[in-house]
């Protein structure tokens, strides 16, 4: 038919029949494990197969009468899987699907003819799911038609916005709401083991993979082809590659476009452009400094660049983690708290700033959270001293914040001079607990 309605798996109780093949064994003992480590709620095993009940998401598509979404999100980040579980008796077009894909491209209007063709009841029940928006974006023409003359709903999905939003397309005039899909976060995945988070990242996948190098080093290549070269957003392939490496090792830090520009053989604009690609598909964002008043001793102009997970930048850079403790685990924790800042402001609908503050003295504050009401320092450290709190005490004479938090990885909670020093795990808590922002 070319389009499909979500699947309703048949449920039945799991069976421990032996596995009796060398595959079936090693499968075994994977499920097993995730199933004592909590990752997933139950197992259960239809026939001939082996299904598992997801991480539940936090994510919340709650959509009133007449209202379409888009949602966007990473490749691998569970879009598909969670529309499947939100949605159940969506009409779903899926356009990985080449002949579907090849047809709509060819003849947009095909869309609206076979959602007509549905009884009414039917199309107004659920909304009409298409996945991989981003591919034929003149579809978007037939569902603003839908939603105008027959009050479909949708949710469109994608994981890169840039051909979207910038070649012109409908984008609904405010007729979608927009939603996003992050990786994984501690109050999804319970008890989070902070090794494996900051070595394999929080990809649904990657974090239960016991292959994860390999499934990470493919990730990346995979990205660099499919989301950029593929879909013509550069056609300088050597330049673009060696941006992406020199754009790993510099992240997290101060951009300077100008050095990695001559890294990369080309000038500043380009790799500024370089950068805009990774954002617009989804793949990084930037942390733009704090500056309550004018101040010539505080940075205001250079910006931080974040990639969307941990792991991917732990590939990038060949960074491996054995112990919790270093400079590497430091850095790698200060974005594994980003990570979770920024899927709890989309997921709570809180939508703060997340800001960093530094000084041109070198006084650094790794988050600065809404209009300076909270300031976070991460420290890869058991200990913490009064050398570390010194940034901290400066800014809150400065700025007054509400709170002033050291994420570390101490034992015990504990307050010095009206800062609070939080193992990461009590600060995340806090944070899903609406205690840090609400």
């Amino acid at each position: 038919m070319g389009f499909q309605d979500s699947p309703r798996p048949t449920v039945a109780p799991c069976s421990r029949q032996p596995a009796r093949t060398p595959l079936a064994r090693r499968a075994r003992a994977a499920l097993d494990c995730w199933s004592k480590s909590g990752v997933y709620s139950r197992l259960v095993e239809p026939i001939g197969s082996v299904i598992l009940k997801p991480f539940e998401r936090l994510l919340r598509i709650d959509l009133p009468p007449r209202q379409s979404a888009f949602l966007w999100g990473p490749r691998k980040a569970g879009k598909s899987t969670y529309l499947q579980t939100a949605f159940p008796a969506a009409v779903t077009f899926d356009l990985l699907q080449t002949d579907l894909m090849l047809d709509l491209t060819k003849r947009p209007a095909l869309l609206r003819e076979r959602i007509l063709a549905l009884p009414p009841a039917r199309r107004k029940a659920s909304p009409v799911v298409i996945d991989e928006i981003q591919k034929v974006p003149a579809l978007l023409d037939e569902v603003h038609w839908l939603i105008e003359h027959e009050h479909v709903r949708f949710v469109l999905c994608g994981s890169s916005a840039r051909k979207v939003t910038r070649g012109g397309t409908n984008l609904l005039g405010g007729r979608a709401w927009r939603f996003e899909m992050h990786p994984l976060v501690s109050e999804e995945v319970g008890d989070l083991d902070l090794l494996r988070a900051l070595n394999r990242g929080l990809l649904p996948g990657h974090y239960l993979d016991e292959h994860y190098r390999r499934s990470l080093d493919a990730y990346v290549r995979d990205y660099l082809r499919e989301e950029v070269f593929n879909e013509g957003l550069t056609r300088n392939v050597p330049a673009f590659a060696r941006f992406f490496e020199a754009m790993g090792y510099s992240h997290g830090e101060l951009t300077n476009y100008a050095n990695i520009a001559r890294d990369c053989g080309v000038d500043a604009k380009t790799v500024k452009e370089y950068y805009q690609i990774l954002v617009d598909t989804l793949l990084g964002t930037f942390v733009e400094p704090y500056a309550r008043r004018q101040d010539r001793q505080v940075i205001t102009k250079a910006s931080r660049f974040y990639l969307f997970d941990v792991g991917v930048a732990g590939a990038l850079t060949k960074r491996r983690l054995a112990e919790p403790r270093g400079e590497a685990f430091g850095r790698a924790l200060e974005h594994l708290i980003l990570m979770e800042l920024l899927a709890h402001r989309s997921y709570r609908s809180l939508h703060y700033d997340v800001r960093f503050w530094r000084t041109k003295s070198g006084l650094e504050i790794d988050f600065v959270l809404g209009d300076g009401e909270v300031a976070v320092e991460v420290k890869g450290s058991s200990r913490v001293d009064d050398r570390d709190l010194r940034p901290l005490l400066t800014f809150h004479d400065l700025c007054r914040p509400r709170k002033v938090i050291v994420v570390c990885t101490e034992p015990s909670p504990r307050r010095k001079d009206g800062v609070d020093l939080l193992p990461w795990r009590e600060f995340l808590a806090r944070l899903w607990a609406g205690e840090i922002l609400s």
